[in-house]
């Protein structure tokens, strides 16, 4: 082994000559790159191989280095380097990628077209890596029919993946567009094309309806579909199959609200191609209300042809998203919030508003000033989604918006209609709300009934709460009396705890019978993994004036019993740092 990389190191002698001759390197400069190669090389040659040990090696044999400054053995070498490692760690997509990226910077073309069938070789269950391929081919090396080649031979190993379909598609239909520019540069140079072939096929895209045909009597659904037709969408000669795609869609996926929303969005596009460069303000208004109008009607003709959540779902998201266009024409902006609102009403009236969107109509009902509107929708959306906390608390939170009366029969009614499982913000909304509007006596009693109204684990935030307004409000004696009532029902948080010894610890008369208890009570929910918990009772005994360092030794052994696995070493690390001072 020691020969083979001292013979390696030789090998490198002339060229790091080379590169002190030309003034880049130093001879100590040199020696040290010597020192480090060896050191690398020495790492990559043991029986143990590690995939790190070569990344750093060819990270630092030069893979930063500017292209004038890098010779073809560092070159070769690095590409030696990563065969080797690929060699051992072939599924490792990661290495492949970082040598392709290699291959790229360096404009390494023969090398990476070996790459790329090796990686495909080994890695064929990749549809991506495949894609990668074909481009390079097709958009560095010109070559359309390896990129072709390539294609076909991914779609044998997944011929039902759409996305390779998407890509062949557009590669066909960027060769059509190159060969068509070729072809139109010949004639105005009024050349023979005789000894050039353009075939008609290609030049019409004729080959991306091919790849189209076949591609959708494998693949169900409209995804595809609309994928491609965007696709040909942005080449100026695919008339006929884009055409071909909205009867495909029309006839085979009428009732997919996909294909409603985007036919109806439609009209949006055909407006913009049919108007004129010299139009008047007033005249751009008119059109794009036109526009929208048509966008609307093909809408209104889809929620008849397909009655559903999703259907109505398209077309509110067409609204609100022409609503919150920018625009200076005041009679369009009231147009769109009236066509808005409607189309919210009527799919509220259909029973197929999805329960996500009513907080998006109250929005706009309480931004339009709508009041009366927006609390009768608020009422409607609990009745129908009675069980639902998040239009519970919608409601309540336009009620308490608008100071209704009603806040706290709403509150009781929410209470009524919903499990205790996941009331939690409901019942944080009550309390937050009574604290700034209702007596310390009504807010202390919903803290109470809180309680007992969320589960075990939600009454844990409940009872953090209710300790920290207890202090705000009615001071240190209140709080102690009402931190021992809380003791008494399990479960705790340990942030609950915290806070009283918090609170504490602010007195002016801190006692540490009070604090020794607290730590007690804490250690006896949390002592088993709480390592802190523990060093922060011996910092107190240490510190406080009526603290007993002599405690200490007992709060030490306590916490060495009741700790478990690494939680001992933290806290024994941890301890000495404590008794040296340095904690």
């Amino acid at each position: 082994m020691a020969e083979r990389i001292e013979q390696r190191l030789e090998d490198r002698v002339p060229e790091l000559e080379q590169l002190e001759r030309v003034g880049l390197f130093t001879r100590k400069e040199i020696k040290a790159v010597l020192r480090r190669a060896s050191a690398l090389e020495y790492k990559i040659q043991r029986r143990a191989l590690r995939k790190e040990d070569f990344i750093n090696y060819i990270q630092r044999t030069g893979y930063s280095f500017k292209k004038d400054e890098i010779e073809i053995s560092i070159l070769h070498r690095i590409h030696s380097l990563f065969n080797r490692a690929i060699g051992k760690w072939k599924e490792d997509v990661q290495l492949w990628l970082s040598h392709v990226a290699f291959c790229k910077q360096w404009n390494a073309k023969h090398q990476l077209s070996r790459v790329f069938s090796s990686m495909l070789a080994i890695h064929p269950n990749k549809p991506a890596l495949w894609i990668m391929a074909a481009k390079w081919e097709m958009e560095t090396r010109l070559s359309s029919e390896n990129a072709r080649h390539l294609f076909l031979r991914a779609l044998r190993f997944h011929p039902e993946c759409p996305k390779l379909y998407q890509e062949y598609v557009r590669m066909e239909l960027m060769n059509a567009e190159k060969q068509r520019k070729e072809k139109k540069e010949l004639e105005r140079a009024k050349m023979d094309l005789g000894e050039f072939s353009y075939s008609e096929e290609i030049l019409n895209g004729e080959m991306a309806r091919i790849i189209y045909r076949d591609a959708a009597q494998k693949i169900k659904g409209v995804e595809f579909h609309l994928a491609v037709l965007s696709i040909a969408k942005l080449f100026d000669f695919t008339q006929d199959l884009q055409k071909e795609i909205l009867e495909s869609l029309q006839t085979t996926f009428a009732d997919d609200p996909r294909t409603w929303d985007y036919m109806a969005r439609r009209e949006l596009e055909l407006g913009s191609l049919q108007s004129t460069e010299h139009t008047t303000k007033q005249t751009k208004v008119s059109e794009m209300t036109q526009r929208e109008e048509r966008c609307s009607a093909v809408f209104e003709e889809a929620v008849k042809a397909v009655p559903a959540e999703d259907m109505w779902k398209y077309y509110i998201t067409f609204c609100l998203e022409r609503y919150n266009r920018k625009t200076n024409s005041e009679e369009l902006k009231r147009k769109r919030l009236e066509r808005t609102l409607s189309v919210f009403n009527k799919a509220h009236e259909s029973s197929l508003l999805p329960e996500a969107l009513y907080k998006q109509w109250l929005q706009l009902l309480l931004e339009s000033n709508l009041f009366e509107k927006a609390t009768e929708v608020a009422e409607a959306a609990t009745k129908r989604f009675s069980l639902s906390v998040e239009t519970w608390q919608m409601r309540l939170q336009v009620l308490i918006q608008l100071k209704s009366d009603d806040v706290t029969q709403c509150f009781e009614e929410a209470i009524k209609h919903v499990k205790s499982k996941g009331t939690l913000p409901i019942w944080t909304l009550w309390v937050e709300w009574s604290e700034g509007t209702k007596s310390k006596e009504d807010t202390e009693a919903v803290y109470q009934r809180s309680l007992h109204g969320t589960t075990h684990a939600e009454s844990v935030t409940m009872k953090e709460k209710y300790l920290d307004w207890t202090y705000r409000n009615s001071g240190y004696k209140k709080v102690r009396r009402v931190f021992t009532s809380l003791c008494e029902n399990r479960p705790f948080s340990l942030d609950f705890f915290r806070k009283m010894i918090q609170i504490e610890k602010e007195q002016e008369s801190c006692k540490m019978l009070h604090l020794r208890e607290y730590y007690e009570r804490a250690l006896r929910e949390f002592g088993s993994t709480e390592s802190d918990l523990w060093l922060d009772y011996i910092k107190e005994e240490l510190s406080h004036p009526q603290g007993k360092p002599e405690n200490c030794g007992s709060i030490h052994w306590r916490a060495m019993k009741m700790l478990q696995g690494e939680l001992v070493e933290d806290f024994v690390s941890k301890y000495t740092l404590l008794q040296t001072g340095h904690l």
